[in-house]
């Protein structure tokens, strides 16, 4: 009788040998499927360092637990065992848009690798998309070292944009006239580190957990593509903490975006979602997204009226100087008993006024603190910055009372690419 080879693990018992199995498998699926993204040595250092690795039917178990509760919870629902929220990321538009805002929120920006062609790109939103379908759903992508942490999505959404540099390797012929840096501004002191960029993704979440990882996975699965350039992390009140429906509030204390479109609002679409006329952009829109500084120390030392006066509104309710609650519209041309305007001529809120109904945005500001400094990263949405957010910012860079305690050190333009359907591709339009 023939005599079988044994390898060099049957010497050491049959859980050696299991465990080289495990590691081939797990090897083989990284150098085949996976092997475009770079994750081959990723998971083969882990196997190398002695790093527990799940067997296959554990692994099939974990994941098929993690299904089943996600189709248990269904478009929105409450993932049983694991208490998060999924929300779903098909749709017309993007998901996280008009979604109600969630309490955390990261913007990480990527540059391209100069070998990043079209086709390149092609397999570049593919993974992205898998990404994005599994961590908003609560399952880890291909390859999750962790799945469990991706197990608690906690209402995660992540929007995709893209910067010029990105459309120009496709075609620079689909480069809208506003897709670049914005004109320049006398009081701007922007800083390459947060401006500029080929890819965005903006993550959203209750938690920060599912955020972290998230980033992680997206990182690892870009590298063969991008390198990050920059990511910024911000923050508003928890959700369950206030009302709903509560304006947040910025850290100089003020209620910060009570004069923002609403989907109520009969021209809410035509300010915020790109039309047939956009092309490849039908669905899109146009993201802002702004770092301000705020000089907290010295804005400490301003009375509580001089602070009213800045913004123009009271502080302690958000209502205008002249009287009412936040949602009453302001009198700009009310006078006091000495026959001064109420509202101050460089008053924030009147030189962010405009009489022009077209020319508003929708705002998805969140605060940011990083180490001594703070501020906001004033993130909006709209058709066209052009028409839209730079006559605002040109009248706030002339003349705001505000502007001696704040300071604009990043900016960013990206087009928000149009939402996909189940069984699609984020990005197929512009790439057609």
């Amino acid at each position: 009788m023939a005599r079988s080879r044994r390898s060099p693990d049957d010497a050491k018992g049959p859980d050696a040998a299991a465990d080289s199995q495990v590691r081939l498998g797990r090897r083989a699926l990284l150098t085949g499927g996976a092997a475009g993204i770079g994750l081959g040595a990723v998971l083969g250092a882990g196997a190398a360092l002695g790093i527990p690795v799940l067997r296959p039917d554990a692994e099939s178990t974990a994941n098929a637990a993690t299904e089943e509760a996600v189709r248990a919870a269904g478009a929105g629902g409450k993932l049983p065992g694991f208490g998060g929220e999924s929300l779903p990321c098909h749709g017309t538009h993007q998901a996280g848009i008009v979604t109600v805002p969630a309490a955390h929120s990261r913007f990480v920006s990527y540059r391209l690798h100069p070998e990043t062609d079209a086709a390149a790109l092609k397999r570049l939103f593919r993974v992205l998309t898998g990404d994005i379908e599994s961590l908003t759903s609560g399952k880890g992508p291909l390859a999750d070292p962790e799945p469990e942490l991706a197990a608690r999505p906690a209402r995660l959404t992540v929007t995709v944009g893209v910067g010029p540099g990105l459309v120009e390797r496709v075609d620079p012929a689909k480069l809208p006239p506003w897709l670049g840096p914005l004109p320049a501004f006398s009081r701007d002191q922007l800083e390459d580190r947060f401006s500029g960029g080929d890819l965005l993704l903006i993550l959203q979440s209750d938690d920060l957990l599912p955020i972290a990882h998230a980033a992680r996975m997206f990182d690892r699965d870009l590298r063969s593509f991008a390198d990050p350039l920059w990511s910024q992390q911000g923050f508003r009140q928890a959700r369950g903490a206030e009302s709903d429906g509560t304006t947040m509030r910025n850290l100089m204390g003020q209620v910060d975006g009570t004069v923002n479109p609403s989907p109520e609002e009969e021209d809410f679409e035509e300010l915020l979602w790109l039309g047939a006329e956009a092309g490849w952009l039908n669905g899109g829109s146009a993201f802002v997204l702004r770092r301000i500084r705020m000089e907290l120390d010295t804005w400490d030392m301003v009375d509580r009226p001089g602070r009213e006066q800045s913004v123009g509104r009271r502080l302690a309710d958000g209502a205008p100087l002249t009287g009412g609650d936040e949602r009453t519209p302001v009198d700009f041309e009310a006078k006091d008993a000495l026959g001064f305007t109420v509202i101050p001529s460089a008053a924030h809120i009147r030189r962010a006024h405009s009489v022009d109904p077209s020319e508003r945005i929708v705002r998805r500001a969140v605060n940011y603190t990083d180490g001594e400094e703070s501020g906001l990263l004033f993130g909006c949405y709209q058709r066209d910055p052009l028409r839209q957010f730079v006559p605002i910012q040109r009248r706030l860079d002339e003349a705001d009372m505000l502007n001696q305690w704040i300071t604009h050190t990043g900016s960013a333009v990206f087009a928000i690419l149009p939402g996909f359907k189940p069984g699609g591709t984020i990005g197929e339009s512009l790439l057609a």
